[in-house]
């Protein structure tokens, strides 16, 4: 088959493979169905970013793409790249500009009938107490610089110190929510500056909270052990590092586009832009992004506090009945110092997981103690008008994706068409019809995450699904969202 001129053999039903050719240094590899491939990325050119990224020196095995393909900023959305740690390269198109945007998922002991007459005032009191849109301040007092740090190299260990929240709630978060190796001083006074009133903002985008029901169980057993039941109210937070973040990807990425000069690399698209990971330049954006990481993480552990706030005063019930508590927290755009079997020796390399999520084995020591027998929980939303759904690592991902999964549905359309196709549509209207109770800022980011701009993140988990790389444990549809 040939997609924009490109060859593309088909390996399986759901994997394909694009051959070595030209500078590329290793194969490409895309997870998707062909019903997607002829479809969707018939009009999106994230292929060539595939091949683009084959380039990188020192990238190993594959440069892979998951189903949730779409186009991004160098590395498609969806994409995950291995390199060599004393060989290879750090790429922070490879990450993105919003560091550690993930998703974290709690869980409650109530049920839909308890909850589905007080719905509207719930998302009210959700969106009241946790502050939303684009330059949102936090509900917490604005920051001194020197807090700021402390949150930089802490991570949502900050927020447990500080009363949002328990220890408990750390050892449930991917990396106990802080990667080690954080400097502050790597990281720019304006990435600070806007960083100080931005911790426990949601954002706005695609960022959102929503509150589920567990729709449908696929597997019983690892639902139990996870905490999940069928009609049981649940509640996801995705959001990420805000402006702080994006400033520290703006300012590396100007940093490592004078390095690749420096180093000599002469790659097929500057956003690409990279420095050896034993680099000064690759080294200090690191740790710099490990900063935006930690900062994310202490975000969503707030916003948490400030959701389980929200449940108590609109249902007057004490903690021990509400049952609200952490299942676990995911994130993804990240480049993580791991180690993986390749060519049959294990060895570190920086994966970068860009739109792509962790999604460990059982028995990974890298995984709470209380999913061991299951792998590691992946959270994969979808639209705020379809369905998400709750997965499970496997010995597979490890093996063929360095232990990743999808991310979410990814998209169809850019905002601007999004935006287009919404004209003269009363949207509210629309996901009120579907039983979904909605409050954002503006219609603007209503119209631009409408379930239409968006892939089926049935059929996106699905191809994970049947190629044993992340199991299906459960299926959860909105009931009510707030985003900015």
């Amino acid at each position: 088959m040939k997609i924009h001129g490109i060859e593309i053999k088909k390996i399986n039903d759901n994997l394909w493979e694009i051959p070595k050719s030209g500078g590329m240094l290793v194969p490409g590899r895309i997870y998707t169905s062909q019903n997607m491939l002829e479809t969707t990325l018939q009009t999106d050119e994230a292929i060539k970013q595939v091949i683009n990224v084959a380039h990188l020196p020192g990238i190993q095995k594959y440069s892979l793409a998951m189903p949730d393909i779409h186009w991004g900023y160098g590395f498609p959305i969806g994409g995950v790249a291995a390199t060599d740690l004393n060989n290879g390269v750090i790429s922070p198109g490879g990450v993105g500009y919003d560091i550690n945007c993930g998703v974290r998922l709690a869980k409650t002991n109530l049920r839909n009938n308890e909850v589905k007459n007080k719905i509207q005032k719930l998302i009210e009191n959700l969106f009241n107490n946790i502050p939303t849109g684009v330059g949102a301040k936090g509900a917490i007092k604005k920051l001194s610089v020197s807090e700021i740090k402390r949150i930089l190299r802490n991570g949502a260990g900050w927020a447990v110190e500080n009363g949002f929240g328990s220890k408990e709630d750390l050892l449930l978060t991917e990396e106990t929510g802080c990667l080690a190796d954080a400097d502050p001083e790597t990281v720019s006074e304006r990435a600070i500056e806007r960083g100080v009133d931005q911790a426990g903002t949601l954002g706005s985008g695609n960022h959102f909270l929503e509150v589920d029901i567990v729709e449908e169980i696929y597997d019983g057993t690892k639902a139990e052990i996870f905490g999940l039941f069928k009609d049981q109210i649940v509640i996801q937070i995705h959001t990420g590092s805000r402006g702080l973040g994006y400033q520290i990807c703006d300012d590396y990425l100007k940093i490592l586009l004078q390095a690749e000069k420096k180093f000599g690399f002469n790659l097929p698209d500057k956003q690409l832009a990279c420095a050896p990971i034993q680099s000064g330049e690759g080294q200090n954006y690191l740790r710099a992004m490990r900063c935006a990481a930690n900062f994310a993480w202490n975000n969503r552990q707030v916003i948490m506090y400030l959701a389980k706030k929200s449940f108590k005063e609109t249902f007057s019930i004490s903690e021990n009945e509400l049952g609200f508590n952490l299942i676990y927290d995911v994130c993804h755009n990240i480049a993580k110092i791991e180690e993986h079997e390749v060519d049959g020796i294990r060895k570190k390399v920086c994966v970068h997981r860009k739109g792509a999520t962790r999604a460990f084995p059982p028995g990974s020591k890298f995984i709470p103690d209380r999913y061991r027998n299951t792998g590691q929980p992946v959270l994969i939303p979808g639209d705020m008008g379809r369905y998400s759904f709750v997965s499970a690592g496997t010995k597979k991902a490890m093996e063929e994706t360095f232990g990743s999964s999808c991310h979410g549905a990814g998209r169809v359309q850019s905002r601007h068409k999004a935006m287009k196709e919404a004209k003269g549509r009363d949207l509210l209207k629309e996901l009120t019809e579907q039983g979904i109770v909605i409050q954002a800022k503006g219609f603007k980011t209503i119209a631009e995450e409408m379930p239409f701009a968006y892939k089926d993140v049935s059929e996106v988990v699905d191809v994970m699904h049947y190629t044993g790389i992340s199991t299906k444990v459960a299926k959860l549809k909105p009931i009510g969202v707030i985003k900015g």
